[in-house]
């Protein structure tokens, strides 16, 4: 079905600016990118996707069925995304908070051709009817001379009109309101911790996705970065979560809760890490997530196999300190691998606990549809396994309705601070706000 080459290239990075270069041509295109982060349970460096053969996109009605039909039927690598309103099938919930990106519920496609980096090994794997335009392409791609953004400074706005001005769905004095209202339902008891998310948003802007996302990607440079292209839909992502991955029959989950903000100085950073480590408020957040994902897990786990590998362990990125802990299972080799997606999602970490209750209170509070931020991008395989990031640190264009979004939550629990979780916040929001104001 497929035509599989193996080649060997000199520079991995600077191949990558020419294989995303290349990709600009598509309609489709999803460009998944590890920036090189030393990982336990990465499979690939980066992975190209483009051209679709076949579609699959709907709403969420009935949505996991349909995407467990396209799947079965497909047997081939599919790519795309989940997005956050699929909650809506798996649970009796609804969004109706306002939406001006418009991308589709869920959206796959299966691609004509593929590309797969592992260090200097590049893979190439195209569909037999397109096969005789893989030397040519490699030619191409190879002749390509890529300009990089990277040596712009930070303060250069990637927008063609050069004046991007960033407008706040809720203002600070209706986020205490809110983030109030919050803490009110987990001193009654009705949940333990709820994932709150605002948006920031710029309307009547242009600016030049492919660019805004190296940008994005070159000052945070994260293990899950994507790029996303479908048909004026763009999605650029500096994601540092995983949210799910199937290796044979392992399960592998990586929820984040806990962030601290970097320092230039040395010592200075370091004691921000030691802190969060430490930190029994953030440590409380991510173990409840914890709790929250051994249970999802455990509907589709082969029994005591569910297994906290790491607990509140903290990782470095570029921009941030952040608290992650590994989730494993075990399941049987007749379980359909869009029914593992379907019970463990909406992510823990975006939601809350216990899931449907805060789901249900923070539709009630947010004032902007999710959408695909919060939901995930991925691919599944030939062979039944997958891998899906978590859509955080994102930036979501709507390219007809010259419309920018970027949302940013935190976890409210018992022991939040109003003020310090707005200011967590803004720090996650920093990046964006950097590529896209200056």
């Amino acid at each position: 079905m497929r035509k599989k080459i193996i080649t060997t290239i000199q520079n991995s990075d600077q191949y990558k600016k020419k294989l995303l270069t290349w990709s600009q041509q598509f309609d489709e295109v999803v460009w998944l990118d590890s920036n090189d982060y030393t990982q336990k349970h990465g499979s690939y460096d980066a992975v190209l996707a483009v051209e679709a053969f076949t579609v699959f996109q709907t709403d969420y009605f009935d949505a996991f069925n349909q995407l467990k039909e396209y799947q079965t039927s497909t047997n081939d690598w599919i790519f795309g995304y989940l997005s956050y309103d699929l909650k809506n099938d798996v649970e009796e919930l609804s969004s109706k908070n306002h939406d001006n990106l418009g991308f589709a519920d869920l959206f796959f496609f299966q691609p004509k051709k593929l590309f797969f980096l592992h260090g200097n090994v590049l893979e190439t794997h195209y569909l037999n009817m397109v096969e005789d335009e893989l030397e040519n392409d490699l030619k191409t791609i190879n002749s390509i001379v890529t300009q990089s953004v990277v040596g712009r400074s930070v303060g250069v706005p990637i927008s063609e009109e050069n004046n991007i001005k960033i407008k706040l769905r809720i203002h600070k004095d209706d986020y205490f309101s809110k983030v109030k209202t919050l803490l009110e339902h987990i001193h009654r008891g009705d949940i333990y911790e709820a994932n709150f998310c605002q948006e920031f948003y710029a309307e009547d802007t242009v600016i030049n996705p492919f660019e805004t996302y190296q940008k994005l990607n070159a000052i945070s440079r994260p293990p899950f970065a994507t790029f996303f292209k479908s048909y004026g839909h763009y999605l650029m992502s500096a994601s540092p979560e995983r949210y799910i991955k199937k290796e044979g029959l392992k399960i592998t989950s990586q929820p984040i809760k806990g962030t601290a903000k970097r320092s230039k100085n040395q010592q200075e950073d370091e004691a921000l890490k030691k802190m969060l480590s430490e930190d029994m408020k953030e440590r409380s957040e991510n173990i409840m997530i914890v709790d929250l994902v051994r249970n999802d897990l455990s509907k589709t786990a082969v029994k005591g196999s569910v297994n906290v590998e790491e607990l509140c362990k903290v990782y470095t990125f570029d921009q941030v300190h952040q608290m992650i802990s590994t989730v494993t299972s075990q399941v049987n080799e007749n379980t359909h691998p869009v029914d593992i997606i379907k019970t463990t999602f909406p992510m823990g970490s975006m939601t809350g606990a216990p899931k449907i209750s805060a789901m249900q209170i923070i539709e009630e509070l947010e004032e902007t549809k999710r959408g695909l931020y919060s939901g995930a991008v991925g691919y599944f395989s030939p062979d039944n396994d997958f891998d899906f990031n978590v859509v955080i640190r994102s930036i979501l264009y709507n390219e007809t309705k010259k419309y920018v979004s970027y949302s940013v939550g935190g976890a409210i629990t018992a022991k939040s601070d109003p003020l310090k979780e707005y200011e967590e916040c803004l720090v996650k929001a920093k990046a964006m706000r950097e590529v896209l104001e200056g």
